[in-house]
């Protein structure tokens, strides 16, 4: 099968790898690659979403409503941008892009048994859910959490840090079901398993929630998913229950930033 990746970074070419070692004909559509998406998307069976999330609102609206959609991208908060395709799918969960190549078997959570069959179990394990919505906001809740962890210097696997985990994933749970989701989705490899992997080295959102401890003013040098969720939650993307403390600080204390 053919398969059209939309992003051709570290985790779209991590995944593009192992699918064409299973196969399929991969072809990329990326900013620093000369070729119209047009061209890229022609003929596909499926389209993998794996740009950065700042990008994909403005990518959806030149897809086929009617090829099958996998969503790799962390970030999406608002499904609405979806709900015009007739076959959406995710994949989320914990893993590094350089953790794929190099044969490390990579654990996700997926809401189609076609991305298994796509994918193989070669490279990775899965845990499956139909919560597309719950999957969608785990991965960009995790990104935010995890800039949080960063700025509190929490020593990874202390006994401060599971209790940080702990707190998150109830307020997690919180904010999914505040907004239609599933909130046992927090229990999959997608939420808790992605949050205890990206609050901690070497996540980009964690370093620079470090970074941002030491200089509020700092500005992220490479895209940090998290600034870029936080920003749009902001503006109101995402539901806030007042239970939700530790973003509702984080959210205030980002005034700060801009």
């Amino acid at each position: 099968m053919k398969i059209a990746i939309i992003g051709a970074g570290a985790f779209g070419t991590a995944l593009g790898g192992v699918l064409a070692e299973n196969g399929h004909i991969i072809d990329y559509s990326d900013p620093k690659i000369e070729k119209p998406l047009e061209e890229v998307i022609k003929g596909a069976d499926f389209i993998l979403m794996a740009a950065p999330s700042f990008a994909v609102p403005s990518i959806l609206p030149n897809l086929p409503k009617d090829t099958p959609l996998i969503i790799a991208t962390k970030g999406i908060l608002d499904t609405c941008l979806i709900e015009d395709f007739n076959d959406v799918m995710a994949l989320s969960g914990p893993g590094f892009a350089n953790d794929i190549k190099a044969d490390i078997k990579v654990a996700l959570t997926v809401t189609d048994s076609r991305i298994i069959e796509l994918l193989g179990e070669k490279h990775f394990s899965f845990d499956k859910t139909d919560d597309l919505k719950g999957v969608l906001l785990c991965g960009a809740l995790k990104n935010v959490y995890a800039i949080i962890a960063g700025m509190s210097d929490f020593e990874a696997e202390s006994e401060e840090w599971e209790v940080f985990i702990k707190e998150v994933c109830l307020e997690m749970k919180e904010i999914l079901k505040t907004n239609g989701a599933d909130p046992k989705t927090v229990d999959l490899y997608c939420g808790i398993g992605d949050l205890r992997l990206t609050c901690n080295y070497p996540s980009r959102n964690y370093e620079f929630g470090r970074i941002l401890r030491a200089n509020p003013a700092a500005k992220p040098e490479k895209t940090v998913e998290g600034i870029s969720a936080l920003k749009r939650i902001k503006d109101g993307e995402l539901k806030i229950p007042e239970t939700a403390i530790k973003l509702k600080e984080l959210i205030e204390k980002a005034q700060e930033w801009n």
